[in-house]
């Protein structure tokens, strides 16, 4: 029997007021909640909670145990964080994925940084614009924007991004801002398919979530290239916010119709799930999430 697991699983009940809600933080079952919390109260041959059909408090030896297995846990998160530490100086190899132009614009600084910080540490970066199979292709961290689908994988959130219609301010001088979706028909659309797979453009209005499906001028599956026509006022694109700040910064293009705009897409770092983390993965989320969060609050703001 696991016996910081039986603390564990105690401070959790103590804390949540409840088996079922204990399980719930933990992943577990009520039973096995019980089984656990009964196997430390008969090893240790004291009852640890007072329980009745409607309540559940500590008992007297409980609340005497309580600090004291806080403790236990606290040091050993520590002892295995010192572990870890010095696992992930060895020798290892550590797979990430993201879209090319994420991966370009947003992730090679964080990318590198790492390989700095775990000098030891090999990295293949894996740039592609569809979703990986993280088991199968071998892959240790993705990163993911969007809405989630319910899946076993782990995720930690690291920002948002807006999916923005743009164009030059040129373009728009000549031709007019629609000041309204359907007013898109009138316009040289360059729908870059990664986002706009079906020629749609989607948005928000009156609270509720509308479509316009459109005829474009050029369709094309590389953001950059469809964003550099843009700038060259070849008429509107669909890009995510990340992918223009800088023209943004500059000036070379600006937001259409920017009220309409669907809300913003969360990014998460997403891996497989397991009772345990690898060293190298957790030392890769610890170091990327909050220089991710950092840039993706900039860029979004932008």
């Amino acid at each position: 029997m696991d016996r910081l697991r039986e603390y564990e699983v105690f401070v959790a009940v103590a804390e949540s007021g409840g088996f079922a809600a204990a399980g719930r933080t933990l992943g577990l079952s009520a039973p096995s909640v019980t089984r656990l919390v009964s196997g430390l109260e008969e090893r240790l041959a004291t009852r640890l909670f007072t329980r009745t059909t409607r309540s559940l408090a500590l008992s007297e030896s409980g609340a005497a145990l309580l600090d004291g297995a806080r403790g236990l846990i606290a040091g050993a998160d520590e002892l295995e964080q010192q572990a870890m530490g010095s696992l992930i100086e060895a020798r290892s190899h550590l797979s990430v994925s993201a879209s090319v132009t994420f991966g370009r614009s947003v992730m090679a600084p964080v990318l590198r940084g790492f390989l700095d910080a775990y000098p030891l540490v090999t990295l293949h970066a894996v740039l592609l614009d569809r979703v990986v199979n993280l088991v199968e292709e071998g892959i240790d961290i993705a990163v993911r924007i969007g809405e989630l689908p319910d899946s076993s994988h782990v995720a930690r959130r690291v920002g948002t991004v807006r999916r923005m219609l743009v164009a030059s301010p040129r373009y728009l001088e000549q031709r007019g801002a629609p000041n309204k979706p359907s007013q898109l028909s009138e316009h040289d659309i360059i729908a870059f398919t990664g986002l706009m797979p079906s020629a749609e453009w989607r948005y928000v209005e009156g609270g509720k979530a509308r479509r316009v499906t459109l005829a474009p001028r050029m369709e094309i599956n590389d953001a950059v290239a469809a964003i550099d026509a843009a700038r060259h006022d070849q008429g509107i694109t669909i890009a995510l916010s990340y992918m223009i700040a800088d023209s943004l910064a500059d000036g070379s293009l600006v937001p259409v119709l920017e009220p309409f705009s669907p809300p913003p897409a969360p990014v998460h770092l997403v891996h497989a799930h397991g009772r345990l983390v690898a060293p190298k993965v957790r030392a890769f989320l610890d170091h990327a999430a909050p220089r991710l969060q950092q840039s993706l609050s900039i860029l979004s703001d932008g």
